[in-house]
Formats: C-alpha cells, sequence, structure tokens
C-alpha cells in the first residue's frame, strides 16, 4: 500500500501506534470497496421501493377494490404482487439483517470493513410483518360444502414466513449480545425494547392465524355453514316447522292477503342436532313440533316477520325484514351453486307463492332489486371474502376486533417510538455504519467509521405500512361492526333473547340492531352497483367528435365498454315483464309474446325477428334495429328520469335503449352467460361488427338519418345479421309513420325486456359465480330473481338438475 514495505521494519514496539496511524489505504481498494457498498444499497433501496409499492398494492386492491380483483388485468396485478412480495423481502432481508463484513486482500495488505445496520434491520424485519399482517386481512378463507367447490384455508405460509423474519432478527440480536456491544444497562434495555418490537407483529400474525384457523375449522364441520347446502336442501324436503299454536297452510290457489307472511325459511340457528344420518345421507329430523325460535332454537323469516314489529321502528322494520329475507335467500342460492334441486322440494311452492306475492305489489321493484342485491352481496361475502367464517362462534368475531385493536395499538406506538428517535437524531443518519481498517506488515490502521445511505430510505415506507396497516385494521373492525352478517345475527340473537324471556339481554341487542341498521360503510359496500355495461355494433357518433374519429382512424380498437347507472324504468319494465310471464304459466319468450299481444297494431310482420334460434343472432338483429333508429333521438342517452308509472313515452324509448346496449355488451363481453356457445357468440358479434363498421366507414354515421342509414346498410353489407337490423330497422321506421313513437318504444322496450328474462335462465353456475366476484352483473340479478320465481330454464329446455318451474301456482 502507500506506506511501502518498509514502515513495519523500522518501527519499535513501542511506536507501533505511531507506525499504524501512518498506514494509509490504498485508495484503490477504497474505491472497490465503496462502489460494492453502494451497489448493495442501491439494490437494497430499490427492493425497499418496489416492496412498499406491492404492499400498496395488495391493501389497494384486496381492501378496497375486491370486486376488480377479478378482472383479468387487476387479477393479474394483484397475483402478481403477492407472489413476488414475499421473494422480494426474503432477499432484502439477508441483506439487510445478515452479514455486512467486507475483506479484500491484495499484494500491499488487507482492507477490512466491519458494517452494522443499526435501526435498518429492524425496520426491515418490521416491514416484513407488517405486510404478513395486511395479507392476512386480504386473505379469502372459504369453508363450503364439497359440491360448491374447493375449501379455502389460511394461508399457512405467511406464518412460516413471518417464524423465518422473526429468526433473522433474533440472530441479529444475539450476534449484537455475543459481539460484546451490550456493555451498559441502557445498551440490554435497549435489546430488550428491539426485541419486543420485532417479536409483537409475528405475535399478532400467529394470533389472526389461529383464530381464523379456528373458525375455518368450525366452519367448514358446521351445519350452519359449510355444510348448510345439505341442510337446507334436507329441510327444504320435509313440510316446513311451525310454532307451536299455529298451522302454516299451504297456498295452492291465488293469494288474496298481501301481508301475509313469508313461509318459515331458515334464517339462523340450524345445526348438527336437526339432522340424522341415515343409509342415503342426512335427513332433517325436525316435525311440526318443533320451534322456529327457542334458546336454543331455530329462526326463521316468519318469526322475524311477526316478533320484529314488536322491537324496531316502522323505519327500519321493512329494511331490516328485507335484510333477513335476503339472507334466507342467499341459503337457497347456496343450494342452487351446490347443484342441489330445491325447486323440486316440498316447501318450494310456499316461497314461490309468496315471491310472486311481492312481484305483484305495484311500486315494489326498488324492494324486489334491494333484496336481491343484499342476497348477491351475501353470496359475494360467502365466496371471496373471510368474513363468514367468523360466525361460527358468537364470541370470535370479538377476538377478531380485540387483535385488530392491538395490532392499531402496535402501529401507534411504533410510529410514536421511532418519530421519537428521529427527532432525536436530527442530522442524517446512515443505513449502514462501516468501520474501515488496513492491515500491513501485521500492522492495523485505527478504524474508521464512515456513514453510508441514509435510513429515510427505510423509515419512509415504514410509516407507509403503518398507516395501511392502521387503515386494513380499521376497515377489519368496521367490516365485523356494520356487516350485514352482523345485523342479521343480532336479530336472530335478539329474538331467541325475547323467547327465553330474557328481557335485559333483548333490550341490549334492540339498541345495538337499531345503531347498526342506521349506518352503512360504503367501504364495505359488496353490492351490485347498479351499473351495467354498454357498447354496440354501429359506432354513430359524428367524426366531428373525436371519440368518432378515433374509431374511424383506428377501426381495431376494441369496443367501448362505459358503464350506466340502471334508470329505474329498466327496473319497472322488468318487473313489469316478468308478472306478464305469470299468465303464460311462467313461459318466458324471446320477444315474439310482445309481437303476439301487439299483433292488432303491428300484425305478424315482425315474427320473422323472432324466429331465429340463435338468441345472440336475435339480439344483435334488434340491436341493430333499435340503434338506428336511435339515431333520431340522439339525447336519450343522456336523460335519467326518476321512479314513475305508468311509464312514459320517454321511459320506453330509455328502456330500449339501455337493455339494447347492454344485451349487445353481453354478446362481446360476457357471452358465457347467454343460451349460446360462448366462442361462436363472440365471433358472431366480431364478425357482424366487423361488416357493420366496413359499411360505416364510407359515410358520416352520426349525422346520417334513419332512411340513409337503413338504405346504406342494406345495400352495403355482407353479413345477414347486419341486412336484417337494416329491414327491421326499415319496418320499424314505417311503422313510426302509421303509428307514432309510442307505438314503436313500447314495443321495443317490451320487446327487450322480455329477452333480458329469457337469456336469463342458465346452468352456467361457474360463470354467474365469477359475475358475482366482479361485482355482478344486471343478467345474474334477474338470474337469481327467476330462480326465486321457480322459472329455472327457457321453454322447450330441461334443465340439468331435472327442476320444474312452478311459476304458475300463484
Amino acid at each position: 500500500m502507500a506506506g511501502g514495505n518498509s514502515t513495519g521494519d523500522h518501527c519499535s514496539y513501542d511506536a507501533l501506534k505511531q507506525c499504524s496511524s501512518r498506514i494509509i489505504c490504498d485508495g484503490q481498494s477504497l474505491s472497490l470497496f465503496h462502489k460494492s457498498l453502494r451497489h448493495r444499497l442501491w439494490l437494497v433501496n430499490a427492493l425497499l421501493v418496489a416492496s412498499a409499492i406491492m404492499a400498496g398494492v395488495i391493501v389497494g386492491i384486496g381492501v378496497f377494490g375486491q370486486r376488480y380483483r377479478y378482472h383479468c388485468l387487476t387479477r393479474f396485478i394483484f397475483v402478481g404482487a403477492t407472489t413476488l412480495f414475499l421473494p422480494l423481502m426474503s432477499t432484502v432481508v439477508p441483506l439487510v439483517a445478515g452479514s455486512n463484513d467486507y475483506v479484500t486482500d491484495t499484494e500491499e495488505g488487507r482492507l477490512a470493513a466491519k458494517c452494522e445496520p443499526e435501526f435498518q434491520s429492524t425496520m426491515v424485519i418490521i416491514w416484513a410483518s407488517l405486510v404478513q399482517i395486511i395479507m392476512i386481512n386480504t386473505s379469502a378463507i372459504v369453508a363450503v360444502d364439497d359440491r360448491e367447490g374447493r375449501n379455502i384455508g389460511p394461508p399457512f405460509e405467511l406464518l412460516f414466513q413471518g417464524a423465518w423474519t422473526v429468526y433473522l432478527g433474533i440472530t441479529y440480536l444475539i450476534n449484537t449480545a455475543v459481539g460484546g456491544r451490550i456493555q451498559s444497562r441502557e445498551d440490554l434495555e435497549f435489546v430488550l425494547i428491539i426485541t419486543g418490537i420485532e417479536g409483537i407483529p409475528f405475535a399478532l400474525t400467529c394470533a389472526k392465524m389461529v383464530s381464523k384457523y379456528y373458525a375455518f375449522e368450525k366452519a367448514r364441520r358446521s351445519f350452519a355453514l359449510g355444510n348448510n347446502p345439505h341442510l337446507i336442501f334436507a329441510y327444504m324436503q320435509q313440510p316446513p316447522p311451525v310454532q307451536a299454536g299455529t298451522s302454516h297452510r299451504r297456498e295452492s290457489a291465488v293469494v288474496t292477503d298481501e301481508d301475509a307472511p313469508p313461509p318459515p325459511l331458515l334464517v339462523m340457528g340450524e345445526g348438527k342436532r336437526y339432522m340424522e344420518k341415515q343409509s342415503h345421507g342426512y335427513v332433517w329430523k325436525g316435525d311440526s313440533g318443533t320451534p322456529v325460535h327457542g334458546k336454543d332454537g331455530l329462526v326463521t323469516i316468519d318469526s322475524v316477520w311477526k316478533m320484529t314489529a314488536c322491537f324496531f321502528p316502522f323505519s327500519t322494520l321493512q329494511r331490516l325484514q328485507d335484510l333477513c329475507l335476503s339472507f334466507a335467500f342467499f341459503k337457497l342460492l347456496r343450494c342452487r351453486f351446490a347443484r342441489y334441486n330445491v325447486n323440486t322440494a316440498n316447501a318450494s311452492i310456499d316461497m314461490f307463492t309468496f315471491f310472486w306475492r311481492l312481484l305483484l305489489k305495484d311500486g315494489d321493484h326498488n324492494r324486489v332489486f334491494q333484496v336481491i342485491s343484499d342476497e348477491i352481496s351475501f353470496v359475494h361475502d360467502y365466496y371471496y371474502t373471510s368474513i363468514p367464517i367468523s360466525y361460527s362462534k358468537c364470541w370470535l368475531p370479538i377476538v377478531g376486533i380485540f387483535i385488530s385493536l392491538l395490532s392499531i395499538a402496535y402501529c401507534i406506538l411504533a410510529a410514536m417510538w421511532f418519530s421519537y428517535l428521529l427527532v432525536g437524531n436530527t442530522s442524517s443518519v446512515p443505513q449502514l455504519w462501516c468501520g474501515i481498517s488496513c492491515t500491513e506488515n501485521q500492522l492495523q490502521t485505527q478504524v474508521d467509521p464512515r456513514g453510508y445511505g441514509s435510513w429515510l430510505f427505510v423509515l419512509v415506507p415504514l410509516f407507509f405500512l403503518l398507516v395501511l396497516v392502521l387503515i386494513v385494521e380499521v376497515r377489519d373492525i368496521a367490516s365485523y361492526i356494520c356487516s350485514d352478517w352482523t345485523k342479521v345475527a343480532l336479530v336472530c340473537r335478539l329474538l331467541n333473547c325475547a323467547a327465553s324471556s330474557s328481557s335485559k339481554h333483548s333490550l341490549c341487542i334492540q339498541k345495538c340492531a337499531g345503531v347498526l341498521l342506521r349506518y352503512r360503510c360504503k367501504l364495505l359496500r359488496t353490492q351490485w352497483d347498479e351499473k351495467i355495461g354498454q357498447c354496440s355494433v354501429l359506432m354513430l357518433q359524428p367524426r366531428a367528435t373525436p371519440l368518432g374519429l378515433l374509431w374511424h382512424l383506428f377501426p381495431f380498437l376494441p369496443d367501448q365498454n362505459r358503464k350506466v347507472r340502471v334508470p329505474a324504468a329498466v327496473k319497472v319494465s322488468i318487473i313489469q315483464a316478468l308478472r306478464r310471464t305469470r299468465d303464460d304459466g311462467g313461459q318466458l319468450s324471446n320477444g315474439a309474446a310482445c309481437l303476439h299481444r301487439r299483433r292488432d297494431q303491428v300484425g305478424e310482420s315482425f315474427n320473422w325477428a323472432c324466429s331465429n334460434k340463435s338468441t345472440s343472432y336475435t339480439i344483435l338483429t334488434w340491436h341493430i334495429a333499435t340503434s338506428i333508429l336511435e339515431v333520431r333521438y340522439p339525447h336519450l342517452q343522456h336523460v335519467q328520469k326518476q321512479d314513475s308509472l305508468p311509464l312514459s313515452n320517454t321511459d320506453y324509448k330509455m328502456v330500449a335503449t339501455h337493455l339494447s346496449w347492454y344485451c349487445a355488451y353481453l354478446v362481446t363481453w360476457c357471452p358465457e352467460l347467454l343460451p349460446d356457445d360462448h366462442e361462436w357468440s363472440r365471433s358472431l358479434y366480431e364478425d357482424v361488427k366487423k361488416d357493420a363498421r366496413r359499411v360505416l366507414a364510407s359515410c358520416t354515421a352520426g349525422d346520417s338519418t334513419t332512411p340513409e342509414l337503413v338504405e346504406l346498410l342494406s345495400a352495403e353489407a355482407k353479413h345477414q345479421v347486419v341486412k336484417d337490423g337494416a329491414r327491421l330497422a326499415k319496418q320499424l321506421a314505417e311503422l313510426v309513420l302509421e303509428g307514432g313513437d309510442d307505438t314503436v318504444w313500447r314495443l321495443l322496450a317490451e320487446f327487450w325486456s322480455e329477452m333480458m328474462l329469457y337469456v336469463a335462465p342458465s346452468d352456467n353456475l361457474k360463470g354467474h359465480k365469477e359475475a358475482i366476484a366482479r361485482g355482478g352483473e344486471l343478467i345474474t340479478l334477474f338470474w337469481v330473481l327467476l330462480f326465486h320465481a321457480g322459472i329455472i330454464s327457457r321453454p322447450g329446455e330441461v334443465d340439468r338438475n331435472a327442476a320444474t318451474s312452478a311459476a304458475g301456482v300463484v
């Protein structure tokens, strides 16, 4: 090195210290060391920033965008973030908390450096533990019947990862103690504090895993949760239990009492004690003498209907009753997903009777849609969140809230402690302290302490994670307190306490339920957002508009898929169409029924447009005709009227255009939910779109009139669907001249309403379950609606479960 080889030879023992001070480390060796360390710090910091971004993605999608987790792009991002995060942390933790010694030998001597991470190792280990807490909270844990699918247990890999992370931290602390760096009581106290700070997150992780595993096992074996479809099916096969002193009458004719209570569908309280195992499986062992509520008894929807009026004001009574009704319907829908044939069960006729009575009430269309929407929300919670398993025991939600409160307290205290350290070190604190020394001819220089990097690279993301954990835990607590599951559980608990004459407990639960029913957390809502997709095979925007110019310049772009809120007129029209099916014996129609009803006005000239065996073909034909006719009324896309009965001419136009665009959206974006083969439907849509845009590319479609578009498409189109759509549009335009706008738009509104109901029945359970995971589709809501009305197939079709329609019994 620069000091020369003769320096040590001419030094006496008494002058070793003075000689050591004359040794100068080789500049090239120092440069290599600095370069190596900076490269390592840049790698660590890049991984830390990437880990923070992935943690934000996990929290953002897992907590606040659960319905988007199952879209293709967001699912790819979420799975990628959860998959890559653990390997990243597995790389970062050893780099930070592992060995940081550096030794290099040259011909002239040795350069040695011993680096200590100071607080960085502690922060990174805490960081890894916090993300594991986040991932546990955002993991879906599902306990289902064997016929529903696969159970999803707690993510035990996070527990092992947490144990490994804590092991690294403890190893570093042990090395610190063995290395002789604990020289005072203050140093020992500091090490103990660090041990606690590193160990508490792992303890919280273990507590969460144990509680969730216990809840999962209880739910998996419970007839109230995991095996509930089997129990509900057995219950529906038997004459339903009734309350003592009352009788339950099977209504088989026209219902005259509109306010009669619903049938005794199960809400809560069922369990293995009501099941008896026989040679062919479990059967319901209750009979007419089994009480429907009591200290340990069942709670049925008819008892909720009768008894809740004694405890709750009228302003919240119907909402509470409907929520419990949605929960009872949710249990029946689980039987459908498990492929149990509940529609042919003995108790199903009473359910159909009650549901049709609800449908026949004027002005109750919003109520019907809300009941089904809440039911779909329960389905989403059960299959795609961890909330339901916590209700396998009444005390499990309390344990979950307590653990979340401990996590919140830890985050606050940790943030305060690190803030105190930050305030106490106003100067820039390095990530690493390195003691550098050089050795030459057995002489060593004094250790030169140097700092590298800045701990803000670790501290800022750590505070970010602490905030994320706070948000996740607060949301977790809110999910227990404000959840519809909690509200239903409280109501059932209240009825049981009232039946057992526990007035003190009843009053307390009544107050709690009354308070909770007033609040609904928007961040927790997993309901259908009442929005539908809209797209069209005809892009009729004028070229002067930016969107129109874009589509003409780049015809290969995918279809516009915008979301609009469902107008109230659409709900009214659908319910009216469903009521009309009752007069037809529950037989759905692909639009031919409305043509038959209005044959005095339209004759039989439109029947050809409903005669094709392909539903997708018929949809696209009528969609093209509706879109051409819509050119006369471009303002309709922006009109949103309030609830009104009867429907006006503007309402009919709105219904027809919205449902026409939605059906086109289904053909291209969700063809698996339609009757035809999904690949064939999608290819048909693409062929029709390609031909239509080829024709429209030669004109300014948005500025054309209806006759001009009809003439152009009829003359230039090659695809038969486009030709048929133009032909139908011409007939509709002629009908406008003969009978006015009202006749045509009412006909179109009734056609599209009937078509929506016609395509809704499906045996594609997987497709509808995936749609629910994405937040729900309007067609899924109609699928559930028809299921409870006893309609599960189209005319001429035989359901795979051999279920029969019972809609005509009302």
